[in-house]
């Protein structure tokens, strides 16, 4: 059976994108990153340190993709007219910072 490296991508990116985990798959990536027992242990001089390149590479990635896509979403104020141009009318209240 084949592992395929989509899914795990998949995998990762719907969790860090998921509210409720997102923080939690940060600080795991983030002590995977730190610990000394890896999937190819550190003292390997290339694939030592290729895991954990990939691991950091792929969070960065999400988190900016996160932020670009926030930035993105930002809906601005807007005014539109109701499409019957009825009138709204609203109490204001006046705030005094003293």
């Amino acid at each position: 059976m084949k592992f395929p490296l989509q899914f795990i991508y998949d995998w990762y990116r719907g969790a860090i994108r998921h509210p409720q985990y997102r923080w939690w798959v940060i600080l795991g990536t983030l002590v995977y990153f730190i610990s000394p027992l890896d999937i190819s242990p550190d003292i390997f001089p290339i694939a030592g340190q290729l895991d954990d390149f990939v691991l950091v590479t792929l969070l960065m990635t999400e988190i900016f993709q996160m932020i670009i896509e926030r930035f993105q979403n930002n809906p601005e104020i807007t005014v539109e007219e109701s499409p019957e141009g009825e009138t709204i009318e609203v109490k204001a209240v006046s705030i005094d910072e003293s």
